[in-house]
């Protein structure tokens, strides 16, 4: 082989390899791009993920939130966010400037949410320790408002006890029928005038001076008898008639008393009853048959 023709076939032989690897070189560029490819669109759908994660989140945050500016900044960093993941879906894979930057913006947002999250784990203490305190008041209000009502109610009960305490008492009630000789009178027809005698008991704990007994003579159908239809006195709340009334000086002893009445009408036989009143109070009953 002449000296051409060796030359001409190592010029083919280098043209073949460098053809070659031109070609080795091109397959596994594109294979590396495929590659890295291949690792964006990985990591732009972790980016999607992570961003749609983020304003889920947001909505579970903004629940247990009842200040209304925080309310109101956590909507803005979920709209923010919303419009960020917007952007990362229309990103090619390829955009890799694009990706990094979305990136880093979720970097950003994640330090956001770590610092709301915070906010909301504080206010969320002081709301509970708040709730605690106004608890705490509202127990000692109720006890304190139980042990007033318990006072009151103490104060009250020894307000009626020192009341009773303080009331008169009639005892030794006695009722004579008498005829028009001032005997005792045996039937009905004979009974010219009630004597009717009683004892007001000692008490030192009531008080002195003058005191107003209302004696109210009752027959059998429960009428009272009385002399005059304007002789009325009022006990609890109501105004009744009285048969007689009786002024007396009490000054803390036992004191008898005697009242009279002077039969004008017709009575029959049956069961009747005296009751003696003072200072709205009934002091005293006592029944009685007239035969």
């Amino acid at each position: 082989m002449d000296k051409k023709n060796t030359a001409l076939v190592a010029a083919v032989v280098v043209l073949v390899i460098a053809t070659i690897g031109i070609t080795w070189l091109l397959i596994s560029e594109k294979k590396e791009s495929r590659a890295i490819t291949e690792l964006y669109q990985l990591e732009k759908e972790d980016l999607e993920q992570e961003y749609t994660r983020f304003v889920h989140q947001y909505d579970e945050l903004k629940i247990t939130v009842t200040n209304d500016s925080l309310g109101r900044l956590l909507e803005e960093e979920q709209l923010k966010t919303q419009r960020l993941l917007e952007e990362l879906r229309t990103v090619k894979s390829s955009n890799a400037a694009e990706i990094r930057r979305l990136k880093k913006e979720l970097s950003t947002l994640r330090e956001v949410m770590v610092s709301y999250i915070n906010q909301i784990d504080s206010l969320n203490r002081v709301t509970v320790q708040q709730q605690q305190q106004i608890a705490d008041v509202t127990r000692r209000y109720q006890d304190a408002a139980q042990r007033a009502s318990t006072l009151s109610r103490e104060k009250e009960d020894l307000g009626k006890q020192v009341t009773l305490a303080a009331q008169l008492d009639a005892t030794n009630i006695r009722i004579d029928p008498k005829n028009k000789r001032g005997r005792s009178a045996k039937k009905v027809k004979d009974v010219a005038r009630l004597d009717i005698s009683f004892t007001i008991v000692k008490n030192i704990t009531a008080q002195t001076g003058e005191r107003t007994l209302y004696v109210r003579i009752l027959k059998p159908d429960n009428d009272a008898l009385t002399k005059n239809a304007a002789h009325t006195f009022t006990y609890e709340n109501r105004t009744l008639p009285y048969s007689i009334k009786k002024y007396i000086e009490y000054d803390g002893e036992e004191q008898p008393v005697v009242v009279y009445w002077d039969v004008e009408e017709f009575l029959y036989a049956g069961e009747y009853r005296v009751d003696i009143f003072a200072e709205n109070t009934l002091i005293g009953s006592q029944r009685f048959t007239l035969n």
